[in-house]
């Protein structure tokens, strides 16, 4: 049996789904990726606006946090996410 098996389980709209899915065969070990929105919609064929909708599903029901990360000089970067263990 999967270990996501609990995910199917819930009452998770599928865009949700799949974006928890890349991010958790993604992460490391201590459960943290930092792919950009573009890299997740194309990876996984999602408009860019669907995976943002998806982020906040999983934030909102306790999946995934986030954290905006800046480059020095620069501005914002990619997002950490972090895996939450469930």
């Amino acid at each position: 049996m999967s270990r996501l098996t609990f995910l199917y389980q819930m009452d998770l709209p599928h865009r949700a789904v799949a974006v928890y899915t890349y991010l958790y065969d993604r992460a490391n070990k201590n459960g943290e990726c930092w792919p950009s929105v573009n890299k997740i919609a194309g990876d996984i064929k999602l408009s860019p606006a669907t995976v943002r909708r998806a982020i906040k599903d999983l934030r909102n029901a306790g999946f995934v946090t986030t954290l905006q990360r800046y480059r020095e000089h620069v501005g914002k970067s990619n997002l950490l996410f972090e895996i939450c263990r469930i």
